[in-house]
């Protein structure tokens, strides 16, 4: 027990500042969310409406939950629920594979097993870290529900939710670390997986059954194999039935049971899935230090590309419903233009929006560029390269190049499908230029989270990852969601996606773009300037 103790303590440690973000975030993002939601639709008879549209449209419901009445707990759950359990799920994913498969990845884990931990003492003390954090989250959850205003029942109901919800999610992110011997292979498959428990649920709402007045939906099949869809099920506020949580508990108890059995007689190092044989001889892309780091940043790209090319195709092909519903509920419009500060019509101001999500994707994308400088650096790959004729300065130069080229790929190919999806609207001529301006308006602003992550690199290299995701992170709720959560104007302003020029009918300014494009530029160079004399911190 004494061991336990000891290991759950260095996690808590090791997490202190991650798992307080993501908690406290989503705690208070929820008593945000929730203030937003009563201001802007107080009214029964504008939640009928909203209900009705979702109903009529389906698509909406992807991306909302069940509908389950007008009340307001009932009509909060609807409209949250799904994303908060996706964020809570995400929390849990990370967690899992960062105290498992990076612990062996890095050599640690060895160095533990070698004590009276043993191999499966630290697998345990994940598990107990895991759980408490998830009840935690639940717990505030519900706290700042009951803030709000809402019944204590029903908030607990919701907090179990997320909290069972998070099991599940943990306990297949520890699974993940078994089968790959990388961690970004374990992250890569979790995400997926908690993207995909997403949509499911999304799909079985979308499918479902409507009730007569179109106030409620009984889910498909496909939610049933969601744990997203699991914690719907409880109906909180209306049924405030828990039963539905048993199936999401027991398939993390069953998968947590098999990762303890596949522990107990796996080497350390090994996983179930062989890692891939590298090639004999390197491809042409490889002879020189761009192409190396090129070729690293493939796969991010990739996955970032795919995302802007279904946020695109998002953005067009439901204008002519969006344009609908908005006829039909006047309020839909009033959001759009509080998300986008501007009096643009409801087709560019959807656009609008959903492009500012574009944008994000591309940020994150260069983030994570500007992060794997530093991860070759930490593992020692760097040295190798700089031990040959490349000087430090145009090896992050270099990366810089590497992070300029996937924004514009991810944007481009954002406003190709785009292009592509509003073949479907009323006036496509019209809307094409929207979209190609809207994807040109990002390009600023994620070059300033490219440049400030390469200059977290050149001065505090260790910090670079927390540094890079939680800055891009708070900018983005603060930029996208503050407007519509009613956030300060100064702490709204500070968010670089928040100058993201809007295109409008009536003219676009440009001013916050020039200004984000001349403090990208400017942090790009002083952090390539910096690199020429500081030492390569190895590790950490």
């Amino acid at each position: 027990m004494t061991t336990l103790m000891v290991l759950l303590r260095q996690r808590i440690r090791r997490d202190r500042l991650q798992l307080t973000l993501w908690i406290v975030g989503i705690a208070v993002l929820t008593y945000a969310s929730m203030s937003a939601v009563f201001s802007t639709y107080g009214e029964e008879q504008d939640r009928r409406e909203i209900l009705g549209v979702a109903i009529a449209t389906r698509t909406i419901l992807v991306f909302r939950g069940t509908p389950n009445g007008v009340d307001d707990g009932a009509f909060a759950f609807f409209l949250l629920f799904a994303w908060l359990a996706l964020m809570g799920g995400l929390m849990s994913t990370f967690l899992a594979v960062r105290h498992t498969r990076k612990e062996e990845e890095e050599g640690r884990a060895e160095a533990v097993a070698a004590t009276a931990a043993g191999r499966i003492l630290p697998t345990t003390a994940t598990v107990v870290h895991g759980v408490l954090a998830n009840v935690a989250l639940g717990l505030l959850t519900a706290l700042a529900l009951m803030a709000t205003g809402l019944e204590p029942g029903g908030s607990f109901v919701w907090g179990a939710a997320m909290t069972v919800s998070g099991f599940a999610f943990l306990a297949f992110g520890l699974f993940a670390a078994q089968l790959f011997r990388t961690s970004r292979g374990a992250n890569s498959l979790s995400v997926t997986f908690v993207l995909a428990a997403y949509l499911l649920r999304g799909i079985g709402d979308a499918a479902g059954t409507p009730s007569e007045d179109l106030l409620h939906v009984t889910p498909a099949w496909p939610s049933w194999l969601s744990p997203i869809g699991y914690g719907q099920f409880t109906g909180a506020y209306v049924e405030n039935d828990l039963t539905p949580l048993l199936i999401p508990l027991a398939f993390a108890a069953a998968l947590i049971g098999l990762v303890f059995a596949l522990q107990s007689v796996r080497d350390q190092g090994a996983s179930l899935l062989a890692g891939r044989a590298g090639r004999a001889t390197a491809g042409p892309v490889l002879s020189s230090s761009f192409g190396l780091a090129w070729r690293l940043n493939t796969s991010i790209l990739l996955a970032w590309t795919a995302g802007g090319i279904a946020t695109g195709l998002l953005a067009t092909s439901l204008s002519s419903v969006v344009n609908q519903a908005a006829t039909d509920a006047p309020q839909i419009l009033e959001t759009l233009r509080n998300a986008i500060g501007s009096e643009a019509s409801i087709e560019e101001a959807f656009v609008a929006v959903f492009y500012s999500i574009v944008g994000i994707l591309a940020a994150c994308c260069a983030v994570q560029v500007g992060i794997r400088a530093r991860q070759e650096e930490a593992h020692g790959t760097a040295e190798l390269v700089l031990g040959t004729p490349v000087p430090r300065l145009r090896w992050l130069l270099e990366y810089w190049v590497v992070g300029v080229i996937v924004i514009v790929i991810v944007l481009a190919a954002s406003a190709l499908a785009g292009i592509v999806g509003a073949g479907n609207a009323a006036d496509p001529e019209s809307l094409i230029p929207n979209v190609l301006e809207a994807a040109l308006a990002q390009l600023p602003a994620c070059l300033v989270f490219l440049g400030l992550t390469l200059l977290v690199f050149a001065f505090l290299p260790r910090a670079t990852i927390p540094a890079g995701w939680t800055v891009v992170g708070v900018a983005a709720i603060l930029g996208v969601w503050g407007p519509i959560l009613q956030a300060p104007d100064w702490l709204v302003n500070l968010s670089p996606f928040h100058h993201s020029p809007v295109p409008s009918g009536g003219g676009t300014d440009w001013t916050g773009g020039f200004w984000m494009l001349a403090i990208g530029l400017g942090l790009g160079a002083v952090a390539v300037w910096s690199m020429r004399r500081r030492e390569l911190a190895p590790g950490g």
